[in-house]
Order: C-alpha cells, then sequence, then structure tokens
C-alpha cells in the first residue's frame, strides 16, 4: 500500500504535488489544509484522510478532526498537525505530523516520526515537498521524502490590497 504524506497546502493546490500523488492508495494530509478545494482536488486522486491545523481553525476546522487514528495494511497511524496533540503513542507505528514545514523522518521509541515538509507556498520553507509512505505485505514500512522543487512565491499585492 502506497500513501502520499503532505502537510500545510495552506490553500494551495501545486501541480507538482498532483503530479507526486499519481498511483498512491490513500492522501493523509497532516493539517494546515487551508482550504476545501485542496481536499477536493486531493480526492480526485486517492481517498484522503486529514486533520485540520491551527490555520484551520478560523475555516471552522473544515469539519476535520484534531487528531486521527487510521489502521493501513496492517500499520496503526496516527496524524495530528501539532506535536503536542499526538498524546501517547502506546500501539502507534507511524506518527505523522506537520506544522513546522520542516521534513522528518526518524525512529523514536519504536514509532516512526514522519513530518513531509510543507507542500503549499506560504511559509518560511525555501523547498515544497511531501513524503510518500509504502507498507509492504510484510507490514514494512518505508518513506520517500520528495522535494517538489523551490517554493513558489505568493503573488504580490498592490498598496490597496488587491492582487494584480
Amino acid at each position: 500500500m502506497k500513501l502520499g504524506v503532505v502537510s500545510d497546502t495552506h490553500g494551495y493546490v501545486d501541480p507538482r504535488l498532483l503530479t507526486a500523488l499519481a498511483g498512491v492508495d490513500l492522501i493523509l494530509h497532516a493539517g494546515d489544509v487551508g482550504a476545501e478545494n485542496v481536499l477536493a482536488a486531493l480526492r480526485e486522486i486517492a481517498p484522503v484522510q486529514a486533520v485540520f491545523g491551527n490555520n484551520d481553525v478560523k475555516l471552522g476546522g473544515l469539519g476535520l478532526p484534531l487528531v486521527l487514528d487510521l489502521e493501513a495494511a496492517g500499520r496503526r497511524i496516527r496524524i495530528v498537525h501539532e506535536l503536542k496533540d499526538r498524546g501517547v503513542l502506546d500501539g502507534v507505528d507511524v506518527l505523522v505530523f506537520g506544522h513546522s514545514h520542516q521534513q522528518v523522518c526518524e525512529t523514536r521509541a519504536g514509532v516512526l516520526w514522519l513530518n513531509p515538509g510543507a507542500a503549499g507556498r506560504q511559509g518560511f520553507h525555501a523547498l515544497q515537498s511531501l513524503a510518500l509512505l509504502t507498507i509492504d505485505d510484510d507490514c514494512a514500512i518505508s518513506v520517500e521524502q520528495v522535494p517538489l522543487g523551490p517554493r513558489l512565491k505568493l503573488p504580490r499585492r498592490t498598496a490597496t490590497g488587491r492582487m494584480p
């Protein structure tokens, strides 16, 4: 089973993201989605499981949970946006999180901690990225961190605050 892992899209659907996710079985979004159209675009590729992030609060959380536990190919995965919401990780195989806009892939106390970085163009990150998480038939897990390329700049606003 191949899972696409994204975070911090902040309302932006990068065409490079859609291309990189082609062929995945499931997409996990670790919050700061930014707009319903992001989820809709991702759902055209594969089913989506997502949580809301701190920047989604003003959008009513987009109807998403703060913490999501799911099972995929025999592995238990927990998704949060901020690490402060992770709770006790007993029985969790993979912790997916976002918020920092920095890629993380390391094992701590038997749990894989995975942050795909930021797939959107809003923030301080220089590189847009995602991760591909594969769970094979023996339940072995492998991760590929996927750089999408340099962070695309937001359009500049005019003196009136409008986009040119």
